[in-house]
């Protein structure tokens, strides 16, 4: 399937944060994952909850709340972390997103898509792609690549090869035994 054919695709997949409720295009999700465990990293931005291991490759996840200028998260039964993939500066990047909950793959016609809210220059909502109402609440549609930004890929690139670095001392440190 071409990055049209995906396009076409009008599922998203809905998830909590707090109260506010938001959506994401399927194609871009790759997995949803239970709690595990997380790692923290040394000087990385607020909204850098640390990195885990995602068969064998070091994950970065973003707290989506912090992100968003919320209170941080908490671990609840309900908690998960979505793998997405962004493209930020034509550069594909797999990212770990902290949500509160996912609710559920909504079908949207583009047709039930709304516009953005206009709420002036002084605040940046670029990365909502639209807003749509499924039953009495609405969901807004985060386009992903948007949420992210350069600064963000280089905080990720940062966090990742820190990590890639103590876990390369530690083989070593353990060779040397």
């Amino acid at each position: 399937m071409d990055k049209d054919d995906k396009k076409k695709i009008n599922s998203y997949l809905s998830f909590r944060l707090g109260d506010e409720f938001f959506a994401l295009h399927v194609s871009k999700v790759y997995k949803i994952l239970e709690k595990t465990e997380i790692t923290e990293v040394p000087k990385a931005p607020d909204y850098m909850k640390g990195v885990i291991n995602l068969r064998g490759s070091v994950l970065a996840v973003i707290d989506m709340r912090v992100k968003f200028g919320m209170s941080p998260a908490e671990w609840t039964k309900t908690t998960c972390i979505l793998v997405v993939e962004a493209e930020i500066e034509e550069e594909k990047v797999v990212v770990g997103l902290l949500v509160d909950a996912v609710q559920a793959v909504q079908k949207v016609n583009d047709e039930e898509i709304l516009p953005p809210p206009n709420i002036g220059n002084k605040f940046c909502c670029d990365f909502i792609s639209g807003m749509t109402r499924v039953e009495d609440k609405f969901y807004m549609i985060l386009n992903i690549d948007l949420v992210l930004s350069s600064s963000d890929l280089m905080s990720i690139k940062a966090v990742k090869d820190a990590r890639e670095s103590v876990e390369k001392n530690e083989k070593t440190d353990k060779a040397d035994e």
